[in-house]
């Protein structure tokens, strides 16, 4: 039997590097607070994560922008930004970390239950990864809804009006 010397990469690591070569646009994945529902959908997978939530969301950010292929639209809760700190004690420290951790990314800021609405709907048909953390402040999940990287709304756009044209 042979050891390794290096420390292997927590097992939620390990299964984002595997499902990131296969997920492209309409993918999404949820890095999720300790309250967050086991869903029951064949196509979304839940696996615990280690680590802070704040870690947890900065390596799902940097392993999708190493990525060529995708990048993401990120959807926090609208709720979150509303949330007193009396009533959910480190949210202020939390949305601080992660409004810094998150700058310059594309960032949508809706009702939660209309980003479950939209990854009930991409469930549907598409595959989601669920990273669920051991956070205890609410409305603290952050959705990544993956994108393609090389191609863009207008460039479709033009491709659809040039075949509309052709016809």
């Amino acid at each position: 039997m042979t050891h390794s010397t290096s420390i292997d990469a927590p097992a939620w690591e390990q299964r984002l590097r595997a499902c990131l070569p296969l997920f492209g646009h309409r993918n999404w994945i949820v890095v999720a607070d300790s309250a967050y529902p086991a869903q029951s959908k064949p196509g979304i997978e839940t696996v615990l994560a280690t680590g802070t939530q704040i870690e947890v969301v900065r390596g799902v950010f940097n392993a999708i922008d190493a990525c060529t292929h995708i990048k993401a639209n990120v959807y926090t809760d609208q709720e979150l930004g509303l949330v007193a700190e009396r009533d959910a004690p480190g949210i202020s420290e939390y949305r601080g970390h992660l409004a810094d951790l998150l700058d310059g990314a594309k960032m949508n800021c809706i009702p939660h239950e209309q980003i479950i609405a939209k990854l009930d709907q991409a469930a549907q048909v598409f595959r989601v990864l669920i990273i669920k953390t051991d956070m205890t402040i609410p409305y603290t999940s952050v959705f990544f809804e993956l994108d393609c990287a090389y191609w863009n709304a207008e460039a479709e756009a033009r491709l659809r009006k040039a075949i509309s044209t052709a016809l």
